[in-house]
Parts: C-alpha cells; structure tokens; sequence
C-alpha cells in the first residue's frame, strides 16, 4: 500500500486544506519583514491570537490567555464536571523560520474541534497555544508549558534577552500580569496531552509514510569544550613544536563523528566552534566547541558522552595540551505514554495507513507536560525533512490523513473505559 495515494474523505481533504492555508497565513505574522521571526510574547504573536480566536468562533468557543502569554480554549464536554483532554503546540518560531513547526498542531486541533460539528465527547477538550517553546529570545526554551506544569521561579521570570528585558517585563509589556502565572497551571482534571508536530526529519519520508507515533523524546547532553595550548608565530614555529589548539579540536570533532556513526540512533554535533586569537598567521593557542548528543536511551548518551570526554583528554595529552568540559544541559529522555501510543497506531491505521514508531530527536513541549500527565505526540511527515527553514512543508493528503487519525483517536478515547476511569493529576 501507498500512503501517499490514499483517498480521504472529502471533508478531512477540505479541512486539511484549511489548516495549510491557516499556518500559511500565521505565517504573515513576523518581527522581521523578510523573514519568519516571531518570538515570546512579540507583537506579531497577539495578532496570531487574534487569527485564531476568529477561527474558533463558529465553534462557540472564546478564548482566553493566560499569565504567561498561551491562548487557552477549551471546548466543552457532555457535561460540566468531565475531565479534560489537552491538546496543543506552539505559536513562536525560530528565525528565518518555515509556516508549520508550532501553528500545525495548533490548527490541526482547531480542525479536529471543526470535525466534531457539535458533538460532545466524554471529555473537554483544552486547545493549548503555547506562547514559547523554542528558546530564541530568552535562551530559555518552554516557557509556555512550563507555566502549565508550574516548573518556574524568580531566577527564571529574571532571565533577560538581548536588550535586557526580562521575562517578568515581557508578559508585562504584552498586557498581561505575572503575579497571574499560578493560575495558568493546568486544571486538576486533565487526563491527558496531546501534540501533532511535524517530523522535521526524513524518517516518515524515506519510509514513504505519512503519520508515526513517538514513542520517546530523546535525551540531550550539551558541553561547552576547550582545549588550550599556546599561540605562537605560524611562519616560525616547526611543526613539531607547535602546541595547536584547532589542530587537536579537528583531530576530536573526527572522532565524534566517528562515535555517531557506529552507534544506532546516536546523533552528535560541533555546533559551534571558537579560535582564539584567531589571525591568519597565529597558532591557535584556545578553541572553544560546543557539543550536543542525543539518543533515546539515557544510558547509551551518557557512556558516548563520557568516551567522547576521554578522548578528549588523550589528544590534548598527546599534543601537550589541556581539555576542560563544562555540562550546560543534560535533559534525559522522556518516554510517551503507552497506552495512548497504541490508541494512535490504532487511529492511524484507521485512517488507512501503516502505523509507525520512531522517537523525536527534537524536543517538544509534550516533554514538559509529560511530568504531570500522561502524554503522546503524532509526527506528520516533513517532505525533504525539511524544518526551520522558510521551505518547510506538508503535503496535503498528510495533513488530511492527520485529521483522520484524530477524528478516529477522539472516538477511540470517548469509547475507552481506561482511559476515561484514568485518576487525573492530584
């Protein structure tokens, strides 16, 4: 069977037609007037809250937003005292960014509201749009659904950006206040969360599948490298008594490529790279790197960092040089929920295609919530594996097989005793 050429109903096809034009015209909404750029609580954001408060109205639902800037909407249940069902992304973007990482999972639950036409479900349903989630304007990376977990404190509201405004100043500035941030912590009743986010990688694509269900958010391990020798004249120095900072930061970054590649699902990275003092005809006596490695297993990160650690060590100590790391983040991985992964492979094989696991090698905001409830995310396909890029795409018979799946989980939960006799948080 070919996912991609499915027939959809017409009306998932439609609607999946409307959720693309909806993130395309989110996507006007920018700081920069050439580019994507739309960061914690900009103006650009408020007009995105006003675009989707437009598109809920025929739904009867009126948004509102809450102490840290997330547009919160929440479609009501059968009766008034059911539980509640999260499902949401995020509204900012990095810079030069593409129409869909975020605004997708957003509309697509806008669409699943839509596809409803009326019906009441066991549940409530919470729309989430939260208002940070990618790290750009403050270095702080989930600051919408951390508000929801209540993961924050003075340290964090201080933080600044680039022109010293802090956290605190933001949500104040954008009209809001943050003496308000306790009451955006999620509802004691919420049995789940839940995330529609392209893949932003070419898994689905290489396997010509539309939809897969995470299994797990990979852990991360960030380090700040230096490896430090002496500068000296590069026309008179011989080669063999040079003490070459790059020339051992060259030999190293081989050698995290090297562990990378051996090592299934391991992903490592010299994102950044500093020579100093960096002239054309000085040794190098310091370099500064930065690495980042990633895999779904805690354990199998944490020993390729340590080897990496080594080896480090061993080739300054050859070339009569010194290596220091610094850890600045080691995230561990988070599991999704079981139970709700296999409701996904089931709704996605309802919508006609085969089901698929695979973990996110990206952090997601369902990272977040996934410490007080149960949580799952659903990957639609990136063609090219494309994302933060202002050529990021979907295909519409994607988008539409999305739906679908939605359409059939909802039904599926609404129709589960064990899901519905799950305690919410306490």
């Amino acid at each position: 069977m070919n996912p991609v050429s499915q027939t959809f109903n017409p009306i998932a096809t439609s609607r999946g037609a409307d959720v693309i034009a909806r993130c395309q015209s989110l996507a006007r909404y920018s700081e920069d007037p050439a580019a994507l750029r739309r960061t914690f609580l900009s103006p650009p954001m408020r007009e995105c809250h006003n675009a989707i408060t437009e598109w809920l109205k025929p739904l009867a639902v009126v948004p509102s937003i809450d102490g840290a800037g997330n547009l919160r909407a929440v479609y009501p249940a059968a009766s008034p005292d059911a539980p509640r069902l999260l499902i949401g992304s995020h509204l900012d973007t990095v810079p030069n960014a593409g129409a869909f990482d975020g605004p997708l999972g957003i509309l697509l639950a806008v669409a699943l509201l839509e596809q409803l036409e009326g019906q009441r479900l066991p549940f409530a349903i919470e729309l989430v749009a939260f208002s940070e989630e990618e790290g750009i304007r403050f270095a702080t990376p989930f600051i919408g659904s951390c508000a929801l977990v209540g993961n924050y404190d003075e340290e964090f509201l201080n933080r600044r950006d680039g022109n010293g405004i802090s956290i605190r100043q933001a949500i104040q500035n954008f009209g809001l206040d943050p003496a308000q941030l306790p009451a955006a912590q999620m509802s004691e009743d919420v049995l789940a969360y839940l995330e529609f986010h392209i893949e932003q990688g070419p898994v689905l694509e290489n396997l010509n599948l539309p939809l897969a269900a995470v299994e797990a958010i990979v852990g991360q391990s960030r380090l700040a490298i230096t490896f430090i020798g002496h500068s000296n004249h590069a026309g008179t120095t011989p080669m063999n008594a040079r003490r070459d900072a790059l020339a051992a930061a060259a030999e190293w970054m081989v050698a995290v490529e090297s562990e990378a590649s051996r090592i299934a699902g391991l992903v490592a990275t010299v994102g950044s790279i500093q020579a100093h003092p960096g002239a054309t005809n000085v040794i190098p006596g310091e370099v500064r790197l930065t690495l980042d490695v990633r895999h779904k297993s805690d354990q199998i990160r944490a020993q390729s960092v340590q080897r990496l650690s080594t080896m480090a060590q061993h080739i300054a100590a050859k070339r009569a040089l010194s290596a220091n790391f610094a850890t600045f983040l080691n995230q561990p991985a988070v599991a999704m929920d079981p139970f709700l992964i296999s409701q996904i492979e089931l709704a996605i094989r309802a919508a006609g295609c085969p089901p698929h696991r695979m973990p996110s090698g990206a952090g997601h905001d369902a990272m977040i919530l996934a410490s007080r409830v149960p949580a799952a995310m659903i990957f639609v396909r990136s063609p090219g594996g494309i994302s933060h890029d202002p050529t990021e795409s979907v295909l519409l018979e994607d988008v539409a097989c999305a739906i679908d799946c939605g359409s059939h989980l909802l039904k599926q939960l609404a129709d589960s005793p064990e899901f519905l006799k799950r305690t919410p948080r306490g």
